[in-house]
């Protein structure tokens, strides 16, 4: 009986969630409230919701820090004399604009917020592309692979989302899959070089010339969108605010402090350094406080979630049944089962679907082959780059929209890059050892 109520709960949420009936907020707090109460759970709902909720508030706190000091670094400017370096590097050479592009997007992918990273891209090198007749569509292709890349962080979503629905530190899941993520940044850079001959060979084709490259340079650089928002920039502290970030990255990689507690401080420290004035502060938070409140917001009630799942046995209950529908001979291998499997399931349904109501099913089974729920969390999280094609999400809507191509065209063109990116994370993945080629059996 648990086991058919769990499966209907995790169906209804998935459901609900993909039909856009519910948001993801709402659908987490309400369907296992309804199902725990179902189960005749009433009494102990409580205390679950609570138990669950606690477990995720180190992950809750990280992210509205990590946001929020990234929304300080961003609006001072920090980023802001890379933009306009890329640009005048690039000299007009098809090849460097799309290098450029690739670089440019990683570097912004920071904040952890694909629809920022579109945005500042698309901004600061579709003019570019236009006036030097390239395809808008290898623009899109580079910056979503970028993204895809960079949406590993732990700030961007996720990362989060596996550690939260598995209720294990989000460090632990993360830190590992950096030397994925460095040689992921290397292949996408890869990608940008191979998609720039290509239009340099082109357009060189087409008798296409560059000889008004320079004036068109000179314009852009000009251009007072490079330099937007100049109330809140502090160019005076760019070094110190480049150096604090650097501080800050490598105390994350070594794991000197807790995440949550290191963006804290960062935060902390960048905004009296930036904005020293109580009323500044205050105008900060209340611009960036809608991203905050939606991120930290679905956090908590997955605490909500994983709290009802976990205290009810559902999830125990789902687990048992899975592995008993798995082929003995291929339990072992079960994490790199889930991460191919993260590939059409994070296309197909939302993230919030898949590791809050997806992954700690497997999760649960693969610990029977002796495979821990971070290795699982890491290997959820090879579909990524596939992930961002998905028409469930709603960046992917807004990137297409400023590069002006349309969203078939994007995803024939960008799919089997994208597809290689995931096989790469997981790759390297498997060589780091931070992913199990094979378990062993309890």
């Amino acid at each position: 009986m648990i086991t058919l109520l769990a499966y209907g709960m995790v169906i209804v949420f998935m459901a609900l969630i993909m039909t856009k009936r519910l948001s993801p907020l709402t659908a987490l707090i309400l369907i296992p409230v309804m199902f725990g109460l179902l189960g005749g759970f009433a009494p102990k709902l409580g205390e679950m919701m609570v138990a669950g909720i606690t477990k995720l508030a180190p992950t809750g706190v990280m992210l509205m820090f990590a946001i929020l000091y990234f929304a300080v670094m961003i609006d001072a400017g920090l980023f802001a004399p890379i933009v306009t370096r890329l640009v005048a590097l690039v000299h007009g050479d098809p090849m460097k604009v799309v290098v450029g592009t690739a670089v440019l997007a990683l570097i912004v992918s920071l904040d952890g917020d694909g629809s920022t990273t579109y945005m500042i891209t698309t901004a600061a090198m579709l003019p570019l592309y236009r006036a030097l007749g390239m395809r808008p569509l290898v623009l899109a292709c580079v910056t979503m692979l970028s993204s895809g890349i960079m949406n590993i962080l732990p700030w961007g979503g996720p990362t989060a989302r596996a550690a939260s629905a598995l209720t294990i530190d989000v460090s632990t899941v993360f830190v590992p899959l950096i030397p994925s993520m460095v040689v992921g940044g290397m292949w996408v850079l890869y990608v940008a070089y191979r998609l720039g001959v290509s239009e340099r060979t082109r357009l060189a084709a087409a008798g296409a010339h560059s000889s008004a490259t320079a004036h068109v340079l000179e314009e852009e650089l000009a251009n007072p969108d490079f330099h937007e928002d100049t109330q809140h920039r502090r160019p005076d502290r760019l070094i110190i605010n480049a150096l604090l970030t650097v501080v800050l990255l490598i105390a994350l990689i070594k794991a000197v402090l807790p995440l949550p507690v290191l963006f804290m401080l960062g935060f902390s420290i960048a905004v009296l350094l930036n904005y020293p004035s109580i009323d500044a502060q205050k105008a900060l938070i209340s611009r960036h406080a809608g991203n905050v409140l939606a991120v930290v917001g679905l956090i908590f009630a997955a605490g909500v979630f994983t709290g009802i799942l976990s205290g009810t046995k559902m999830v125990d209950a789902m687990a048992d049944s899975v592995v008993h529908l798995v082929p003995t001979a291929l339990g072992p291998y079960l994490a790199v089962v889930t991460g191919i499997l993260s590939i059409p399931f994070t296309f197909l349904i939302s993230n919030d679907a898949f590791y809050f109501g997806v992954l700690p099913i497997l999760a649960k089974a693969g610990e029977a082959y002796g495979i821990t729920a971070a290795e699982m969390a890491r290997a959820s999280l090879i579909g990524q780059p596939v992930h961002l094609l998905s028409p469930l999400v709603p960046s992917t809507f807004l990137l297409v929209g400023l590069v002006g191509v349309d969203f078939d065209d994007h995803q024939r063109f960008t799919l089997k890059w994208a597809l290689v990116s995931a096989f790469v994370l997981l790759g390297i993945g498997l060589l780091t050892t931070v992913i199990p080629l094979i378990g062993h059996v309890k």
